[in-house]
């Protein structure tokens, strides 16, 4: 059956992948969001001109921290579920702009659970981050206390997720939270080393690394991800918190700048700076919760994951030059 799904932070990278899924699945979709200029927009308007050519998509310029604006949208429509996938991401720049993440992390999703208890609203998903996970045991289970984030934008992400329990508590709203692992593929973010590092060695110039190369990462594509969170919003399952990871073993950096090296033909140019205390040095996630109750495993490995982010790079050669890093 064809429901309306509001998807904030639409014009972003796993948003606009997951608002994608859901109209190829003939769902409405109302998407939101602020187009801010933490990094290049132009990227945010292709994705957002691509979700445009369906006509069960509208689209709005809201920011899920202006509550008048939130208050109109949901008076005008009946959603019946909301996927908050909006947020300010990115460690180290929450370590100079605390205050954003704080008002968009936590207020902005707070506005959102408002709206859902106001309007009788029963399903709501929450992006969450594996940032949580710092210094525990891997892989990760959900179970584990993270309690002492060690980045700001990993304490505003606890703070959602502590709401989303309040709510889910008190008003009987069903909050799923999804805990995204390294999220990668084609169109991501351009302050994201797999686009980044693509970019600098197709063009010999010198990539900027924190650390040696041998911090690892759960690195999980956007695809998997977005199938994974709508999966999430098709369950009633009271509360729960879901890794959603990718499988494997963790890639070190290093594996990855050689597999980009392979296929792009060209010899990476590294500049090792000293490793930030903000990150992580390895992310690998249990995902059994995830196949357990959704029914969910990544399909897509990384192997064939690079090769479609270098394909889609090519193929969109003069677009990707323009986006600014």
């Amino acid at each position: 059956m064809s429901k309306k799904i509001l998807v904030t932070g639409v014009a972003g990278f796993i948003a606009s992948r997951t608002a994608q899924m859901l109209l190829d699945a003939g769902h409405e979709v109302i998407g939101i969001d602020n187009m801010n200029s933490y990094y290049d927009v132009k990227l945010k308007e292709f994705r957002l001109n691509e979700l445009k050519k369906n006509e069960n998509f509208r689209f709005y310029n809201i920011d899920i921290e202006h509550i008048v604006d939130l208050e109109k949208l949901f008076a005008e429509n009946e959603f019946s579920k909301v996927l908050n996938l909006a947020a300010r991401a990115g460690v180290r720049y929450s370590m100079e702009n605390p205050d954003i993440y704080v008002s968009t992390n936590i207020q902005g999703n707070l506005n959102l659970l408002n709206m859902c208890k106001k309007h009788n609203i029963k399903k709501f998903v929450l992006a969450s981050t594996s940032s949580l996970y710092a210094g525990k045991e891997m892989p990760f289970l959900e179970t584990l206390d993270v309690s002492e984030p060690i980045s700001p934008y990993a304490a505003t992400k606890k703070g959602a997720e502590a709401m989303c329990y309040s709510y889910h508590h008190l008003y009987g709203i069903d909050c799923t939270i999804v805990r995204y692992f390294t999220v990668y593929g084609e169109l991501s973010r351009p302050d994201m080393a797999q686009l980044r590092f693509m970019k600098w060695i197709d063009n010999e110039q010198e990539i900027t690394l924190y650390g040696d190369g041998t911090q690892a990462r759960d690195f999980t594509h956007v695809d998997d991800i977005a199938r994974g969170t709508i999966l999430a919003s098709e369950k009633d399952l009271g509360f729960e918190i879901i890794n959603l990871g990718g499988g494997e073993n963790p890639i070190e950096i290093n594996q990855m700048i050689k597999m980009l090296e392979q296929r792009l033909g060209k010899e990476a140019i590294v500049n090792n700076l000293e490793f930030n205390k903000s990150d992580m040095h390895k992310t690998w996630a249990n995902i059994d919760k995830a196949n357990k109750l959704l029914g969910w495993k990544p399909e897509i490995s990384f192997t064939e994951g690079i090769d479609r982010c270098v394909a889609h790079y090519k193929d969109n050669y003069a677009f990707y030059q323009g986006i600014e890093l």
